[in-house]
């Protein structure tokens, strides 16, 4: 017995050494798998940006900065005259208009799930909402402009149009004959599609307030706008706004449903009314087409597009640090 123990006690000190450099090999595994994963987003990264800077570069020594004050389209003329004026405006002015229609509404939603809705119906409702996430865009697309479009055009438009109809400034916004394909149109359809990442994370968020800071306010009086106000949102607003970036950096990007609802025109109307084209949609409908400097400027509009979700996204980050900061102080 006495061998036997201390046979197991010479063994100790060896399984123990073994024990920790199998722990060590598994962390530097571990370590550098993440590592390369990481390292492989940035390479990828760098490659889409290489590629869309030599593929758009042509159309840069063509057209310098004046491509982004251009605002006609013209790929059949000799030579070429192409400007990313329309575009870009119509992807400003849709992506604006589709988060001021789903920002309200979708916080308002995640407000009645967490708040004021009663247990029974939060699950089913909050799945309906998601499922508005996993339907394809081609179906938005189709559904607008069979659907939405139409009702738009028969009903909606003329009231604006009629409403405001010689008032300055807003008569000119929501002026013109109604359209089946329309900006309104296009952002309508935008705000729907964004519309579930808006109240899931929204709801998510709205959550994690602890119900102590909840009953306090309720405990002094407070209606539950007041609670909403002052305790919920204040709680969550880092949240809110990351949840509501999201949101826009889909809006930006989106081709298949706008390309479908948005009349595909180049040119600038200050109509909402009117039909005009994102950049997505530019390239959506055009590419498969394109050759030589038309092909490049293209390309050159997927860069720009590139490039103003990414300073989008980086203003949001730089807003929720601050943020982040503030309530740390």
């Amino acid at each position: 017995m006495a061998v036997h123990g201390a046979s197991m006690e010479a063994a100790g000190p060896y399984d123990r050494a073994r024990a920790l450099s199998a722990f060590k090999l598994g962390d530097k595994t571990f370590y550098w798998t993440t590592r390369i994963c990481a390292i492989l987003v940035l390479v990828l990264l760098g490659g889409i940006i290489i590629s869309l800077i030599v593929g758009a570069w042509p159309a840069i020594s063509q057209y310098g900065f004046g491509f982004l004050t251009t605002s006609r389209w013209a790929p059949s003329a000799d030579p070429p005259v192409l400007g990313a004026l329309g575009p870009v405006y119509g992807t400003i002015l849709t992506s604006l208009l589709a988060m001021i229609i789903a920002i309200p509404v979708g916080l308002g939603i995640a407000i009645f799930l967490t708040e004021l809705c009663p247990l029974w119906a939060r699950r089913p409702i909050g799945m309906a909402i998601e499922l508005l996430a996993g339907i394809p865009s081609i179906i938005y697309g189709m559904w607008g402009f069979f659907i939405l479009g139409p009702f738009l055009a028969n009903t909606v438009q003329p009231f604006f149009i009629n409403t405001f109809e010689g008032v300055p400034v807003l008569g000119s916004i929501f002026g013109g004959p109604p359209s089946y394909l329309s900006l309104f149109n296009a952002s309508l359809i935008l705000a729907i599609m964004v519309l579930p990442f808006i109240t899931a994370i929204s709801r998510d968020v709205f959550a994690t307030v602890p119900p102590v800071l909840k009953e306090a306010a309720y405990g002094i009086g407070c209606t539950t706008w007041e609670v909403v106000r002052n305790v919920v949102i204040p709680y969550t607003r880092v949240g809110v706004i990351g949840g509501v970036m999201l949101a826009l950096g889909r809006a930006l990007g989106e081709t298949m449903a706008v390309t479908f609802i948005i009349g595909n025109s180049f040119r600038i109307s200050p109509s909402i009314f009117a039909p005009g084209t994102t950049i997505s949609a530019a390239i959506a409908s055009e590419f498969a087409e394109s050759d030589g400097l038309h092909q490049s400027s293209l390309m050159l509009l997927g860069l720009l597009l590139f490039v103003l979700t990414f300073f989008v996204l980086a203003a949001a980050r730089l807003m929720l640090m601050r943020l982040q900061k503030k309530a740390g102080s």
